[in-house]
């Protein structure tokens, strides 16, 4: 069973940065897509950054320009730089892995909070 470990949440001002760190159990390279969500209290799960085994990128709207995606293969590790940090990006955030195709594989991490208050 593949395992994915976060890393990295906490408390932070509005303003600020974090990086989030999630440590996978597996060889990441043979993962075709990592990704981040998120979920704040009473609201769904949202996709808010995922990256491609080829490296492509893709960004929830509300994040563009300040969140950073990244893989390192070589380290099983997946990253999210998170600068700018706004009251509205808090919530839980959690650490996917998935197949390329619908009913492939999908891994999931137990999620680190991120809250953004001064």
């Amino acid at each position: 069973q593949v395992q994915l470990v976060e890393s990295g949440g906490g408390l932070v001002q509005p303003g600020g940065s974090l990086r989030l760190s999630c440590a996978a159990s597996t060889n990441i390279a043979s993962i075709y897509a990592m990704g981040w969500y998120r979920q704040a209290p009473g609201k769904q799960r949202e996709l808010v950054a995922v990256i491609t085994s080829g490296r492509s990128t893709n960004y929830l709207d509300s994040v563009k320009g300040r969140f950073t995606i990244s893989r390192d293969n070589a380290k099983n590790t997946v990253y999210l730089e998170m600068n700018n940090l706004k009251p509205e990006d808090t919530a839980v955030y959690y650490c996917n892995g998935r197949g390329r195709y619908p009913g492939a594989y999908d891994y999931w991490g137990q999620g680190t909070q991120v809250t953004v208050s001064s």
